[in-house]
């Protein structure tokens, strides 16, 4: 006879919930310990600036953790927005450590008759699935919207298992419409709310068939799920007030907010290409962006990750062994599971699947942007690495590694001494309590994420993005405009503007974005914000600022939006800047059959036309070489972390020396900039790593910055000024693990 035997009413099953909490509690704690003081890289500063200003980050718009994240940046429970909103990501994984604790626990309860055994057993499902990198990596600071799903999940997977343990008592209807409810406000807050409804169904199919025939519940169940899905009403109205962060633009009215542009057909159609991320153009599932098994691939090399993240190739064998041997103890737990609890294996065995196989299939990725670095560009890649995706997956998992763990933990106990105990009307072969004891080493295996992944997942003191964003932002004298390239140049602006009140005075203008109709009506609307001199840099005081009287581009809204996304050209274009002696020969793009010009940069021309030289106008370093492309580039100057545009050919003097890598530099303005201005030197140089190598440009442009500084101090003979500024640029190498390129670092 096994304890599996032995039913719930035999053992008096009650869910352990003061442990959990404290579980929970302690998982808390250690992410406070890790927590980012601040922003980070991709899309945390979005997050949190859409969530200050209640406005829509990018599509479908996450609405419910727009909401939510509000409640958080207003809340008195940390010294700064960013911090109350990271704070909600370790409460929400924290809180799904809890959940995993309680069900482990639950499948514990028809096999180890002691509860003390059952708690060490959740605890372990806790503590693995907290600790997994990726887990703990977006737990320390809200990159987006992954960990309030991931508690979602969590607790609709709590309750379907115990929905399973009574699928005919007084409360199971209850719990099905809660949960249809909690996964409609789940896609409200991203679309894996949906991801546990199959299993739901699944388990709902097994348990109680007849479920599925009576047509009042599911009339309720869809009810409670469309009212979940509610929070997406909020956003046509929300984004006719226009707020700072905006993407996509649901809504039809172009001034003001009104009952006729509401209720519109631009309105829907606008609110519909959002709901559906139109934008992205992402191709339907038949046609494969990678084999499916290089997309499996990807999945195995995210979660040989989660153990010992190793981002620089050091362990790969210990990374390796480490990876096989939690999944061997995760697919022991699942067989273990199966065979001692067919009740809640009903729910938990198709979720596993929803969340690995299946969820590899529908995200259909190119392959990762670490993945097989021997096929070089000969494949298309993700622009960044997607463990985030899988992220559920991890955690969940932990569930099932938790009971191989305990599987294998009971096995040791029992060769060490059993002794036979009398549970309810059975009597039982069982380890010994000494036995468990002796057998409780093995246990601290799962401890190993947590040291091994400290250093890697660990956020604290990182304040570096935000202090790139202010540095960036200082770079561009009053009033000016700054072209940047995508999310990372662009985001942290967003957050420093719109939440810390850094230089909102400059128009921010990303190229990537400028190829939709949305946010060149933005750029129209921005009012014109205020220098504050005080705040700025004291480089730029001493001197009066125009204050621009519009927008940078002089069209109206219809105009803009009539602008086309590409104008074929097949020959050269000259362009001319009246006043200046600006006349650039542009050549046109290729877009496949084709040649011609983008909207991005036609608008870039038009605010060159419409504002410039009046208006200040940069190109941040991160679009590379775009002015060499556009045939700008002999008439800028590069202005620290940007390049200014200039309406005259420069000269040397007056500061203006050549670059060493070719084009002129603002020696006097730049070594200011670096030496009293900027902050994230400082903050890089303080780094014990740079995970994320995809993002690793910012600390590049940082140190092709100071190394062009320096050269050029050089060859001035300020050679002690030039030693400061070499020194700073190899300690930012060294902290982010650059070395290898400190030598041809410079453009």
């Amino acid at each position: 006879m096994t304890a599996a035997a032995l039913t719930l009413e035999e053992l008096d099953y009650r869910p352990s919930y003061r442990a959990a909490a404290i579980v929970s509690a302690l998982v808390f704690l250690l992410y406070l310990l890790t927590l980012a003081p601040s922003t980070a890289m991709w899309d945390t500063s979005e997050y949190i600036a859409a969530a200050y200003t209640l406005g829509l980050p990018h599509p479908p718009g996450n609405p419910f953790f727009v909401l939510l994240g509000r409640v958080f940046a207003i809340l008195p429970i940390a010294p700064n927005v960013a911090m109350r909103i990271n704070i909600l990501a370790a409460l929400c994984s924290a809180g799904a450590a809890g959940m995993w604790f309680l069900i482990t626990e639950r499948v514990l309860v028809g096999w180890l008759p002691e509860r003390w055994q059952r708690i060490v057993g959740g605890s372990l499902a806790a503590l693995i699935g907290a600790t997994a990198f990726t887990v703990w990596a977006q737990s320390v600071v809200n990159e987006k919207v992954y960990t309030v799903s991931l508690l979602g999940l969590a607790i609709v997977s709590w309750v379907i298992v115990r929905w399973c343990d009574d699928p005919d008592g007084p409360k199971a209807d209850r719990l099905l419409v809660m949960v249809a409810y909690l996964s409609g406000l789940g896609f409200a807050n991203h679309m894996a709310g949906f991801l546990a409804l199959p299993a739901v169904g699944a388990a709902v199919a097994i348990r109680r068939p007849a479920t599925l025939l009576r047509p009042k519940l599911l009339l309720a169940i869809l009810g409670a799920l469309l009212l979940g899905m509610t929070p997406f009403l909020t956003q046509p109205l929300r984004a006719a007030y226009f707020p700072g962060i905006n993407e996509g633009e649901p809504t039809g009215c172009a001034h003001q907010i009104g009952v006729g542009c509401t209720f519109s057909k631009a309105t829907y159609d606008r609110f519909m290409y959002n709901f559906n991320r139109a934008q992205y153009g992402k191709p339907g599932l038949t046609e494969r962006q990678a084999p499916f098994l290089a997309q499996v691939e990807m999945w195995w090399l995210y979660f040989r990750w989660q153990w010992l993240r190793d981002p620089f190739g050091t362990h790969p064998g210990l990374q390796r062994t480490l990876a096989t041997l939690f999944l061997l103890l995760g697919g022991l737990g699942g067989y273990v599971h199966w065979k001692r609890d067919r009740r809640s294996f009903s729910y938990f065995g198709p979720l596993m699947f929803m969340v690995t196989l299946a969820l590899i299939y529908y995200m259909n990725f190119k392959y990762g942007s670490s993945q097989s670095p021997a096929l070089g560009d000969t494949v298309d890649r993700e622009v960044r690495d997607r463990d985030y995706f899988y992220l559920w997956s991890f955690s969940a998992l932990s569930v099932w590694i938790a009971l191989g763990f305990v599987f294998v933990w009971e096995t040791i106990a029992a060769l060490i001494g059993s002794e036979r105990v009398r549970i309810g009307n059975e009597s039982l072969d069982l380890p010994q309590r000494k036995s468990w004891m002796l057998a409780t080493p093995v246990l601290a295996l799962a401890l190993i994420p947590l040291f091994a992944n400290w250093t890697s997942a660990s956020r604290a003191g990182q304040t570096d993005t935000a202090d790139f964003a202010g540095d960036l932002l200082n770079s561009v004298e009053p009033y000016g405009v700054l072209i940047t390239a995508g999310d990372n140049d662009t985001f942290p602006l967003w957050y420093a503007q719109e939440v810390e009140g850094i230089r909102r005075d400059v128009i921010v203008a990303c190229l990537s974005l400028l190829r939709t109709d949305w946010y060149t009506r933005q750029l129209l609307r921005r009012p014109v914000y205020e220098y504050d001199s005080l705040r700025g840099p004291a480089i730029y005081r001493g001197k009066v600022w125009k204050k621009p009287s519009g927008p940078p581009v002089k069209l109206s809204m219809e105009q803009a939006d009539e602008v086309p996304s590409v104008i074929q050209m097949s020959s050269p274009q000259l362009f001319h800047k009246e006043g200046t002696d600006m006349s650039v020969t542009i050549q046109p793009r290729s877009y496949g059959d084709f040649s011609g010009f983008g909207r991005e940069d036609l608008f870039v021309l038009y605010m060159i036309r419409d504002g410039f030289p009046e208006r200040p106008f940069y190109f941040s370093r991160t679009t590379g070489g775009y002015p060499e492309e556009m045939g700008l580039a002999p008439f800028t100057v590069t202005t620290g972390l940007a390049r200014k545009l200039v309406p005259h050919a420069p000269t040397p003097g007056t500061g203006i020396v050549p670059a060493l890598g070719g084009g002129w530099l603002d020696l006097e303005t730049t070594r200011v900039l670096w030496e009293t201005v900027f902050k994230a030197p400082k903050s890089m140089a303080s780094r014990k790593m740079w995970v994320d190598r995809p993002s690793i440009g910012i600390p590049v442009l940082y140190m092709r910055t100071g190394l062009d500084l320096a050269r050029a101090l050089a060859q001035a003979g300020r050679t002690d000024e030039a030693a400061r500024v070499s020194a700073q640029v190899e300690q930012i190498a060294r902290a982010t693990q650059l070395e290898a390129i400190l030598p041809s670092a410079s453009p």
